[in-house]
């Protein structure tokens, strides 16, 4: 029916030129793209063109006019309502005839460079006289109530123009009218609410109205094409994920590249997206010895502790040499036996000419023991004496004999020989007046010193 109407049109020679025009925008249409039906974006559509006119009756008259018009409305799901009017000029009987009507339209198709659409309506055609007498092919001089069908096809030149051909059996209803098959053709122009960035999504339900964007964003553009529109991204030029707010995770530890220490190794959100393998919240990239426990001031690696003493370098005040905590990292003093060293009766008498140690002597022997036990990295001097009686000589060895005698005794009760040395002083450190025999007695003694120290230890 389409080919016909095209046909039957251009072999109007009035319509020649008017068709020539029309074809030319139906080519180039074929090479425009993104194209779509009247819709809710531009709901209004008005139509302009020509039309051909045959009617049904026995002298099969027609005609050529202009113009064909037509306002629609769009309503949804394919569906438009509107109302139409055409002129024309029937060659065989009356000089005029005119229709209006309302009309419904369905689009087939809804998106596409050819848009199909079926129509109906119910209006008025009107066939007027050529003269006063009522003889002729129309002898009625009033309207005729018509219905309508038909079918047509809009092929779009862009996003606001369509060309237009439609084809329509016209069914009079009064007595002495005719039935009509009507032919239109012309160009449909869309118009509604308005699209200011040319997107194909109208201002009104555009989210981003001054940029063009895609459809499934409510006309928002989707930059870096990762399923996120610009306006919801916040790396629109970067692909990302939902879950990052549209920014790349490139570890995947959780942590948005931009807001990533360390964008390219798993961390914790606590360490910056940085990992810390030693967990002693030093980052590695920071991390001295980043596999192996340490200090924040330290630059993530341990204290050392030099002299193994348990007392961090840091804290050592004697660091190369091993001590107690209590003395600052320094060998603690032996409190007791300096106590008991410094006591005036911390001493072993003997009797004249004698080497022998008696029990007080070894009382004082095991006491010392038991402080030399308590301080094992003590070392003492066994110092002996002896009074002025008998020769130099004699007093020189006798006094070595009651140094090694008690180096002999405190041996034998588990001291370790190699902590305890002796000295022989003879009679040249006597205690008191060695004329008198009390002085005497006094001078004939050993004492203890602290090895190493210069410390009388009495």
């Amino acid at each position: 029916m389409l080919v016909f109407t095209i046909f039957a049109v251009y072999n109007n020679y009035k319509m020649k030129k008017y068709l020539t025009l029309v074809l030319a925008l139906v080519a180039w249409t074929f090479t425009s793209n993104n194209l779509t039906a009247q819709t809710a974006e531009n709901p209004w559509a008005i139509a302009i063109g020509a039309n051909i006119v045959s009617i049904d009756d026995a002298e099969k008259g027609s005609g050529f006019g202009v113009p064909a018009l037509s306002l629609t409305r769009y309503l949804g799901g394919g569906f438009s309502i509107g109302a139409q009017y055409s002129a024309n000029s029937i060659d065989k009987s009356a000089e005029d005839y005119y229709t209006v009507d309302g009309v419904v339209k369905f689009n087939i198709v809804k998106e596409g460079k050819v848009i199909p659409y079926l129509f109906a309506g119910y209006g008025l055609s009107n066939f007027g006289e050529k003269n006063s007498s009522k003889e002729g092919t129309f002898p009625s001089t009033t309207a005729a109530r018509t219905s309508h069908g038909g079918a047509g096809v809009n092929i779009r030149l862009n996003d606001k123009w369509a060309a237009n051909l439609s084809t329509s059996m016209r069914n009079a209803s009064e007595k002495n009218s005719s039935n009509q098959m009507q032919h239109v053709i012309g160009v449909t122009y869309l118009f509604g609410t308005g699209d200011s960035d040319g997107d194909g999504v109208n201002d009104k339900k555009d989210v981003c109205p001054d940029v063009p964007g895609l459809k499934e964003f409510d006309g928002c553009p989707d930059t870096d094409g990762d399923g996120i529109p610009d306006n919801k991204d916040s790396c629109p030029e970067e692909a990302g994920t939902a879950e990052m707010n549209g920014c790349p995770d490139s570890d995947g530890d959780g942590i948005a590249d931009q807001e990533d220490a360390c964008p390219d190794a798993a961390g914790s959100a606590e360490m910056g997206g940085c990992p810390d393998s030693d967990g002693d919240t030093v980052v590695d990239k920071d991390d001295k010895c980043p596999n192996e426990a340490g200090a924040v001031g330290n630059d993530g690696c341990p204290w050392p502790d030099t002299d193994g003493d348990g007392v961090l370098d840091k804290d050592d005040l004697c660091p190369d040499e091993a001590g107690v905590a209590e003395n600052g990292g320094c060998v603690a003093e032996p409190v007791k036996l300096i106590e008991f060293l410094a006591d005036s009766n911390s001493k072993i008498y003997f009797n004249v000419s004698s080497t022998k140690i008696n029990s007080d002597g070894e009382a004082m022997v095991m006491k010392l023991k038991a402080l030399l036990d308590e301080y094992s990295d003590v070392n003492i001097v066994i110092e002996g004496h002896a009074s002025e009686d008998g020769s130099e000589k004699y007093n020189m060895k006798i006094s070595q004999g009651r140094a090694d005698a008690v180096k002999a005794a405190l041996e034998a009760a588990g001291v370790d020989s190699s902590r305890i040395s002796t000295k022989a002083f003879g009679e040249s450190k006597p205690l008191g007046d060695n004329s008198t025999w009390k002085g005497r007695e006094a001078s004939r003694r050993v004492e203890f010193n602290r090895g190493g120290v210069e410390i009388k230890i009495d």
